[in-house]
């Protein structure tokens, strides 16, 4: 399987800093239990990063990207118009 770069991700994504957010929160619902969105043999990190290229998650409309401690609840969905599971 191909890798994945920064590059990918910045097409569905609008700044690196979205992008380190997103796929850590991504990661950890997947280290939790949560069923991937693709099909791979990736580790969790990784998936999270294909997730994110693919455009299978996103942000959740009005979360808002805080700092601090805190700052990992803010909310990620699946996206419904790509047909994820």
């Amino acid at each position: 399987m191909a890798r994945i770069t920064v590059e990918d991700c910045l097409e569905k994504v609008s700044n690196r800093f979205e992008l380190v957010i997103l796929a850590s929160k991504r990661a950890k619902q997947l280290f939790k239990g949560a069923k991937p969105l693709l099909e791979t043999d990736n580790r969790e990190i990784v998936t999270a990063l294909r997730e994110v290229a693919a455009g299978k998650v996103r942000r959740a409309p009005g979360a808002a990207v805080e700092s601090g401690p805190d700052s990992a609840r803010a909310a990620i969905t699946a996206n419904p118009e790509t047909g994820s599971r």
